[in-house]
């Protein structure tokens, strides 16, 4: 399973090879960008192998060029490891491997649905080649699997027909009970990303009457920054301390523009929060009924239904436990058992298994 060591990838990694694990499947993590902390390193080290390449992932490539290197390193790794199938988290890692090992790949996210979604426009011209790169993995897999149906209508729109596309919803293991919740708002993501649409809530933090916690790192790879001025900031946080603010957040919030699941929701979810957010499709599709919406425009918008769920109590529990139902849905185990299905289907399409049989 390739990995990289930031963002909400790792943790979708480590989840899943926790759970398929019960069910038999040995796990060999492949790691490529930054170099992971020592914590995460033991983490992998439990619960599989980890090799980890300086080759970059391809949103941090300079050029094509940079990126060639991947499919060697892959297919060496999966003849001397005798891998059984490859689970990519990058659906350009896929481009250009070999045809006799089974292939899932996974669109966590893409440039080219975040310049759809986030600048309503297609990619500047010197990332053209990532798109390229994409639909030559599409075309590679024999399964390609999404979060949600409206990130899986965002890749087809972007990219035409996708065959095998599936949507698998990302799912959470946490599963601690309800803590007794304090007046603060409490919200984390990249938000140096203009996806996550940090600018937004900063703002409106001026004029929410309880204290608006911000984590996440506000400083990106390409000299992307925001500067947040009205929430406290709290900088980047390791999974544990986020989780420890999320258990005790009366409302955890997410702006997002560009989210093709949320696992900060999820999270908050499983937690008993009660939910703010963005009024965009993939909130829409998993939360509607469970959470409140706000305009992603408009800060003065998010700010009054914060303000408004603040002065009710008895609501905020309400919505709080409406989503910690919704969560339920979204289990690991479920998880677990639609990705165990989907490489059951790449292997028999796989032309390695059609050539034995």
């Amino acid at each position: 399973m390739s990995v990289d060591a930031v963002g909400g990838v790792w943790r979708y990694a480590m989840d899943l090879a926790d759970a398929i694990r019960a069910a038999g499947v040995e796990t060999l993590f492949v790691g490529f960008g930054p170099e992971p902390s020592s914590h995460q390193r033991r983490e992998a080290a439990r619960i599989g192998t980890l090799e980890w390449f300086a080759a970059p992932l391809d949103w941090t490539a300079g050029d094509e060029s940079e990126f060639d290197v991947v499919a060697d390193l892959l297919t060496e790794l999966s003849l001397r490891h005798s891998v059984d199938l490859l689970h990519l988290n990058l659906p350009s890692q896929a481009a250009g491997l070999p045809a006799q090992t089974p292939v899932v790949a996974a669109s966590h996210s893409c440039v080219t649905t975040w310049f759809d979604t986030v600048r309503a426009s297609g990619l500047p011209r010197e990332w053209l080649w990532q798109k390229r790169l994409n639909r030559q993995g599409f075309d590679r897999a024999d399964i390609v699997l999404a979060p949600s149906s409206s990130h899986a209508a965002g890749l087809v729109r972007c990219y035409g027909r996708i065959d095998g596309l599936k949507v698998v919803h990302n799912g959470s293991r946490n599963s601690y009970p309800v803590m007794s919740k304090e007046n603060f708002v409490f919200a984390a993501g990249r938000w140096w990303d203009e996806g996550k649409n940090g600018a937004v809530l900063d703002q409106a933090a001026a004029h929410i009457n309880w204290p608006v916690l911000m984590a996440g790192a506000c400083d990106g790879p390409n000299r992307e920054r925001l500067a947040i001025q009205h929430a406290d900031h709290r900088g980047e946080l390791s999974h544990d301390r986020a989780l420890a603010l999320i258990s005790k957040a009366a409302i955890v919030v997410s702006p997002s523009i560009y989210e093709p699941f949320g696992l900060v929701a999820l999270e908050a979810a499983c937690a008993g929060a009660a939910l703010v957010l963005a009024d965009i499709d993939t909130y829409r599709e998993l939360w509607d009924g469970a959470a409140l919406f706000a305009d992603p425009g408009d800060p003065v918008a998010f700010a009054n239904v914060i303000n408004a769920l603040a002065k009710d109590a008895e609501f905020r529990a309400e919505l709080g436990h409406q989503a910690r139902l919704r969560s339920r849905e979204f289990s690991i185990e479920a998880q677990r058992d639609a990705v165990l299905a989907a490489y059951r289907q790449a292997m028999h399409r796989s032309p390695r298994l059609t050539a034995a049989e």
